[in-house]
């Protein structure tokens, strides 16, 4: 079983606590979800989810619109990644698709879309990512332009996670206020909006549901803008400032359950009539495995923390904590894999199974040399601050 003695750091409340304890206990419920066809698993994990009730924390009450709680949010990614890469990521999509209309919406659009998404009676995207402009966002080109009674969108977005499966996007356009990233704008589009098509779906090393999306013509109303227009720069940051935690909590879930299999592999499997556990150089890859992790969960949960402490930004510290979290979990599957040995190579292992599924951990959401440049700024800005 994972360690949870970190739940009673002092990051985090009693409601945590039984937050997480509750999740972990419905998540061993999991295992009889077919990952064969990843477009249905990801369909049914969000029914379920949704159901139960575990997706509530994703968005906004539109009735009760308290502040999303990024703890919540990530030690809910932290304990589905430990049972199940995909239902972390059925999770975290509904977050992050939202994310705009939680934080910028409006009253109609909180009304229309979050009840659904946080029951998990639709799924929600982020369009965000383009073919010539990755961590770049405001080297974005795909246009929305006014028509009068319409926006109307040309151009094409890609890699974006539950593309082709989507009930509905938010997505960043150049509305030509400005160039560079004060000429964005922010938009929710329904899957269904003529103009639009599923260009490419994407397979990956772990399999999700990814694809490139093209809009030719596509019409949207003007009450589709999220804010005002120029703002889909500033609502994209403000949505990856909460977000970009919950990456690294669910780098830390993979890495939790990677040290588990590990200490199970090092206790049972005997080399010349002793455990593995009794080499020396065994307990070292443990005691490194172990404190690379809570290394990483002290940078998470003071990120979260901050953030729900009423902090405006925590790009600094969401930045420390994806960074180190998502290297050093790369760092202990790896170990992980080594002490299987062949076993740690095989289709179908757990820990083979993890280590597809934290690489792109290491890309998404800002690559980890983005996470650097933006720690690095931040931290010489502070210093000419005096």
């Amino acid at each position: 079983m994972a360690d949870q003695s970190y739940l009673d750091w002092p990051f985090l409340t009693p409601a945590h606590k039984d937050h997480a304890l509750a999740l972990d206990n419905w998540s061993r419920g999991l295992g009889d979800i077919d990952h064969a066809d990843t477009d249905t698993a990801c369909r049914e994990l969000v029914a379920r989810l949704g159901a139960d009730g575990w997706l509530k924390p994703t968005a906004v009450d539109p009735d009760d619109p308290a502040p999303l709680d990024v703890r919540t949010l990530c030690l809910s990614r932290e304990t589905l990644a430990r049972h199940d890469g995909l239902a972390d990521f059925a999770f975290a999509m509904q977050g992050l698709g939202t994310g705009a209309i939680s934080l910028f919406g409006s009253p109609e659009q909180q009304a229309e879309w979050l009840p659904l998404t946080r029951s998990g009676q639709a799924i929600s995207a982020f369009a965000l990512t383009e073919p010539q402009s990755g961590s770049d966002v405001a080297n974005s080109t795909m246009t929305a332009r006014d028509d009068g009674d319409a926006w109307v969108l040309d151009g094409e977005k890609t890699w974006i996670s539950n593309g082709g499966i989507a009930d509905v996007y938010t997505l960043i356009a150049r509305t030509g206020d400005a160039p560079g990233a004060r000429g964005l704008s922010a938009f929710v589009l329904p899957a269904n909006t003529p103009g639009f098509e599923i260009a490419e779906r994407l397979d990956t090393i772990a399999p999700h549901p990814l694809a490139t999306l093209r809009f030719t013509g596509a019409r949207l109303p003007k009450s589709a803008l999220i804010g005002e227009t120029g703002q889909g720069f500033k609502i994209a940051m403000s949505v990856l400032d909460v977000f970009r935690t919950t990456v690294a909590s669910a780098a830390l879930g993979f890495a939790r359950r990677a040290l588990d299999e590990a200490t199970v592999r090092v206790t049972t499997r005997q080399v010349q009539g002793k455990p593995l556990a009794d080499l020396q150089m065994v307990q070292a890859h443990i005691a490194e495995m172990a404190l690379r992790i809570d290394a990483a969960a002290l940078l998470i949960y003071r990120a979260a923390w901050t953030k729900d402490s009423g902090a405006p930004r925590v790009s600094r510290e969401a930045a420390m904590a994806k960074l180190f979290a998502t290297d050093e979990a790369q760092k202990v599957i790896d170990a992980a894999v080594q002490l299987h040995g062949g076993d740690g190579v095989r289709t179908g292992q757990t820990v083979e199974r993890l280590y597809r599924e934290i690489r792109a951990l290491r890309i998404y959401e800002g690559a980890s040399d983005v996470q650097k440049v933006i720690i690095a700024r931040q931290t010489l800005d502070a210093a000419q601050a005096g």
